[in-house]
């Protein structure tokens, strides 16, 4: 395709996105796939009229306490440093106390939210079983601050859930909800392609499982975000099928009248630095690339903006300016505090552990936006 009539090509799409129009596959992977900087910065500029159009020109944020209860896992993904055996040096399993000390960091604070993920461990039991032990982390929070929204427990921490206690999906869910479970982190998505899965991520739950918790996590009421590990060895087309998979759950759950929904996308690119050598080898490099993510950034917003409409960078992955860079390509909230975070700084990210509140708000007074703290399901307060 000359420069020309790809340049028509995606003046059309872009105008077709304007107008309101769905973005099919073929075209998302067309935009995914410009590589002249003119025609870059048309997708750019119309993810960033998409993005006011949709969402305003007001940045969000939370002001939230990640906790990352324990690093002992059974999985061996092949993008973690953050994962050990039981016993190994550097392995961790924090006891309800420690949990809550740094809970009531958060609050001290101005905390709204506890981030909350850990390794699958076999022993993590109450009990003898797997359920009353993820309960009493919700229940021993919740009793000691109400007011704390528990943002917890991937898909796949769902999944190992009921496989250890041979309970159903549904079982798992209604419990944690029932217990105060607020919402839950759509990560262990990685790429929904499982000829990627089957190489990064061989253990883990396969597409189909992430899609059916993430919608049955609807049904019964809990909202959840969504992502992508974005930069490894997938394919352009893979993303976009991803992004595909991730817009027709979310039109289901609104079709189907569910009472929860995603309430956000967040790109994840990959952090090489420290993370197991064969996929490092692969990969070729260590940090994001940049203007990959941002490219890919303008296309999520046009390809998903429609029905999820709010998207988040990851500053702790692209750094601050990074992120703050994303806000110009359809991002409008820059995420959260964090105070403390493992999984990726243990990969070899650059971005940093804790962001404070003011200079989160000062990096989105950098490009002339207002800023405005949110709840985890974006309401403002």
């Amino acid at each position: 395709m000359n420069v020309t009539s790809a340049t028509k090509t995606v003046n059309t799409i872009l105008n077709e996105v304007r107008s309101g129009k769905d973005l099919s596959p073929l075209e998302g992977l067309t935009l995914l796939q410009q590589s002249k900087s003119e025609i870059i910065s048309e997708i750019q500029q119309t993810a960033d009229q998409l993005r006011a159009n949709q969402v305003g020109h007001t940045v969000t944020y939370v002001i939230n306490r990640n906790v990352n209860f324990t690093n002992i896992c059974e999985q061996h993904c092949s993008f973690c440093a953050f994962r050990r055996d039981d016993g190994e040096d550097g392995a961790f399993w924090l006891d309800i106390a420690q949990i809550l000390e740094k809970a009531s960091d958060g609050v001290q604070r101005g905390a709204t939210e506890i981030c909350m993920q850990g390794g699958l461990n076999s022993e993590a039991k109450r009990n003898g079983t797997s359920l009353d032990f993820y309960l009493e982390l919700v229940t021993s929070i919740k009793k000691t601050f109400p007011q704390l929204h528990l943002h917890a427990f991937s898909p796949q921490e769902v999944q190992f859930i009921a496989r250890e206690d041979q309970i159903s999906y549904e079982d798992v869910i209604t419990a944690l909800r029932d217990a105060g479970l607020g919402s839950m982190p759509g990560t262990a998505a990685e790429v929904l392609e499982d000829a990627v899965r089957r190489v990064i991520c061989p253990e883990k739950i396969n597409s189909e499982t992430w899609l059916e918790i993430v919608s049955l996590a609807h049904k019964l009421g809990l909202p959840t975000t969504s992502t992508m590990l974005c930069g490894q060895i997938e394919s352009k087309e893979q993303q976009i099928s991803h992004l595909d998979q991730l817009r027709s759950l979310q039109q289901n759950s609104i079709l189907q009248g569910y009472p929860a929904r995603i309430t956000e996308f967040i790109l994840l690119p990959f952090v090489g630095q420290e993370a197991p050598k064969p996929l490092r080898n692969r990969v070729g490099r260590d940090q994001p690339v940049l203007a990959d993510t941002l490219l890919l950034t303008a296309v999520s917003r046009l390809y998903l903006g429609n029905w999820i409409p709010n998207h988040q960078p990851s500053w702790v992955k692209l750094g601050l300016n990074g992120a703050v860079e994303a806000l110009r390509w359809g991002c409008n909230d820059i995420g959260g505090t964090l105070m403390e975070e493992h999984i990726t700084s243990m990969a070899g990210a650059q971005g940093g552990t804790c962001m404070e509140v003011d200079t989160l708000q000062q990096a989105i007074q950098s490009i002339d936006r207002p800023f405005q703290q949110r709840s985890t399901i974006y309401e403002y307060l």
